[in-house]
């Protein structure tokens, strides 16, 4: 997969809940790497992101399956670690609003809340239940694909705050976008 096979919305399959998976069979194998590359590929024709994560549903399959970069701060190391039917045991932590933005929200940021810290139970590749820890971003990234899964994204959170949505300037800076444009035309916030 590339790039071209991540949908964007409008696309409304990104509102659907995503499928438990049972097995690790060699079609979710296939998928994990096709999602792999697709955010790799993403992220090459970008050039101030990293693609961090990836849900299942961004590439119109409805399973529930998350790749997480295992070093985000190293466009080198593309790496991922696999979370199939990633789930939230726990919120901990404060409350704080921090920049987000998503593969499948075209050239748009927003400032959202999210706990700073967080439980994870899923499975791995090789089918075994694993628990983890995450803190700051990872568990901002955690409750973002999670999110995903149970068809959300990211601008569900930001309750029409007109101060909220950002976009990347060709210097790789956030600016503000204007209220009339992100609100009352939501259009644009999907093309470009």
């Amino acid at each position: 997969m590339t790039k071209d096979d991540i949908i964007t919305l409008p696309n409304a399959h990104l509102r659907q809940r995503s499928k438990k998976v049972s097995f690790v069979t060699p079609e979710v194998s296939q998928l994990i790497k096709d999602m792999q590359n697709a955010t790799i590929d993403w992220e090459n024709s970008r050039e101030h992101e990293v693609g961090v994560a990836l849900a299942a549903i961004q590439v119109d399959r409805p399973q529930r399956v998350i790749v997480i970069r295992n070093n985000f701060d190293d466009k080198n190391d593309r790496t991922f670690t696999v979370f199939i039917n990633p789930v939230i045991t726990k919120y901990e932590g404060s409350v704080q609003a921090d920049y987000e933005g998503c593969l499948s929200v075209k050239n748009i940021y927003g400032m959202v809340p999210r706990h700073t810290k967080v439980r994870v139970k899923a499975m791995g590749i090789d089918g075994h239940e694993f628990r983890v820890t995450a803190e700051g971003f990872l568990a901002r990234i955690f409750q973002h694909e999670i999110d995903h899964t149970n068809g959300l994204v990211f601008i569900d959170h930001i309750h029409n705050d007109p101060k909220a949505f950002y976009r990347l300037s060709l210097s790789g800076e956030l600016e503000a976008l204007d209220y009339d444009m992100t609100i009352k035309d939501n259009t644009e916030l999907w093309e470009t």
